[in-house]
């Protein structure tokens, strides 16, 4: 039976969504092993001749080696990505919010929705990330995702917040510094990019502001500021 593009698209977003946590998606429990049979049977739909490369990422993703374990992992994301990409691209168009100003929450719900959905490494790249951007979004990641920072002009407050929240929730956050940058961005799993018209600390305060996943310079701003990253100085 055909399924129609949307809702493969609503099955692949809750894949994702829904994926077990990192510490103890490898254990073979009945819910991991579902949430597997649900991968394979999406991708299969969405496109076939991918089926063969997640078979092989599924087998290596059990090996008692944890260097092919780990990037089968991220290739199984990357490919979930991809999917739900392709298929927003044919159905829904790339996701682009305008935030009237006010709107505080609904700029932040849409932020939170793209963090949430992050399965291994997430990347904010805006020079006024500070204490209050920390206590808004760091505690939505999930369990075992990278949090990288690249900031700048909000150190001094930044990092003290940083600091205490990662005491408390052991949780894995970058943060570096760099000149030379003023765009807001947000990359998900190296696979998925939004751009915000405003600080992530202020969208919806006082003026209008967008969110705007980009999709044909994706792989430009990807490789730019992957380069910056490299380049930056380690703050903590």
């Amino acid at each position: 039976m055909d399924v129609k593009k949307e809702q493969l698209l609503a099955e692949i977003e809750d894949i994702i969504r829904t994926m077990p946590p990192r510490p103890t998606i490898r254990h073979e429990t009945e819910e991991n092993l579902s949430w597997m049979g649900r991968v394979s049977a999406a991708i299969e739909q969405w496109n076939p001749a991918k089926s063969a490369a997640l078979s092989k990422y599924l087998d290596d993703f059990g090996s008692v080696l944890a260097r092919p374990s780990i990037e089968a992992f991220r290739r199984i994301v990357t490919l979930l990505h991809q999917a739900r990409h392709d298929l927003r691209m044919q159905t829904a168009g790339p996701l682009s919010v305008v935030v009237p100003a006010g709107l505080v929450f609904d700029y932040f719900d849409e932020v939170r929705k793209i963090v949430e959905s992050a399965k291994i490494d997430l990347f904010f790249i805006d020079p006024y990330l500070d204490a209050e951007f920390v206590s808004r979004y760091l505690p939505h990641p999930a369990a075992g995702v990278t949090v990288r920072l690249l900031a700048r002009e909000k150190l001094p407050t930044l990092i003290p917040a940083v600091d205490a929240f990662v005491r408390q929730s052991s949780a894995k956050v970058e943060v570096r510094s760099a000149q030379g940058f003023h765009d807001r961005y947000v990359i998900v799993d190296r696979a998925e990019c939004y751009q915000s018209g405003a600080s992530f600390k202020d969208g919806g305060k006082s003026a209008p502001t967008t969110l705007t996943q980009i999709t044909d310079a994706f792989a430009a701003v990807l490789a730019t500021y992957e380069h910056l990253w490299d380049g930056a100085k380690f703050e903590r």
